[in-house]
């Protein structure tokens, strides 16, 4: 039977000063934000329609914050399970540096300023599918899935995957298969990436009862399912060239990053516990700069 974490209060400290700006900022996640600004630009420049400069920018702004909003919204709620592991327990929320009403006012009204401003800056189909990435990482992902099955990051990871569809939107007005096979590399691509930082940090999983793969299925059983997403991933990753939507450049370089992708996640199939750590590492280093080289890619190849 799947574990259910029940959502408790128990260590997180009583807030003894005001918030500091560079509290609100570490809310948002700006690490996670990179990535999620750069595929979202990414899916802006590929769309056949060129945006004019200070609509282009808005439309990345109001991405950006609304990842900084669904950031902030997921450490309002996690606030107990973060002060458990010790990747986050120096989060401001866990440890007193910010009160959890603060938290929950600054996300709900960065999703609000930033879903408005979409629609009325570009449009509402952009604005819509903004909206829905921020209530599906905090609602779907968050609050239902993360707590209680370990496939939470199956399916909770097409929050992540939403900015290139948001980008394309926001330049077009409408979504195309090209976005759709970005929206499902990213979305194929987030177990195999979050899984083998999981194996790592199985643990710090445990110590707060957060039901992730390898402390539910084991490290064998998540090993062989990292490989498993890995095809669809490298199908979603050639597809675009071999239906025709990208060129030589782009489908001879995600032949070869995908190739070393599986190799690597081949290798993590194959260890034993023992010995996997090295392995775990690699394809977790990797993954991120396989996703930002192949979306770069995808640029370089539309204006050769």
């Amino acid at each position: 039977m799947t574990p259910v974490l029940t959502k408790t209060a128990t260590t997180v400290k009583s807030p003894a000063l005001p918030a500091e700006w560079r509290d609100f900022l570490a809310l948002t996640k700006p690490r996670v934000m990179v990535l999620v600004v750069y595929t979202g630009i990414i899916g802006m420049l590929m769309a056949p329609v060129a945006l004019p400069l200070a609509l282009g920018f808005t439309a990345i702004l109001c991405i950006a914050l609304a990842a900084g909003a669904s950031g902030a919204l997921n450490q309002w709620y996690e606030a107990d399970i973060d002060a458990l592991m010790k990747r986050t327990m120096k989060r401001p929320l866990p440890d007193g540096r910010m009160d959890a009403q603060s938290a929950l006012h600054f996300g709900v009204g960065l999703s609000g300023f930033a879903v408005l401003t979409m629609g009325f800056a570009l449009n509402w189909l952009a604005a819509g599918i903004l909206l829905g990435s921020i209530l599906f990482y905090v609602v779907i992902y968050t609050v239902w899935l993360k707590r209680r099955t370990p496939q939470n990051i199956v399916i909770g990871g097409a929050a992540g995957a939403f900015p290139p569809l948001i980008g394309w939107a926001a330049a077009t007005g409408q979504v195309s298969a090209l976005p759709v096979l970005m929206f499902a590399l990213v979305f194929f691509w987030t177990p195999p990436h979050f899984w083998s930082l999981a194996l790592f940090m199985e643990a710090d999983y445990g110590a707060a009862g957060v039901p992730m793969m390898p402390n539910v299925a084991g490290e064998r059983s998540t090993r062989r399912q990292i490989l498993f997403y890995t095809l669809p991933m490298a199908v979603c990753a050639i597809a675009p060239w071999a239906l025709g939507m990208t060129g030589l450049v782009y489908g001879i370089a995600a032949i070869v990053l995908t190739a070393i992708f599986a190799a690597l996640a081949f290798r993590v199939s194959k260890r034993t516990s023992d010995a996997a750590m090295k392995a775990e590492r690699q394809l977790f280093k990797y993954s991120i700069l396989y996703l930002f080289a192949l979306f770069g890619v995808l640029l370089v190849d539309k204006f050769i």
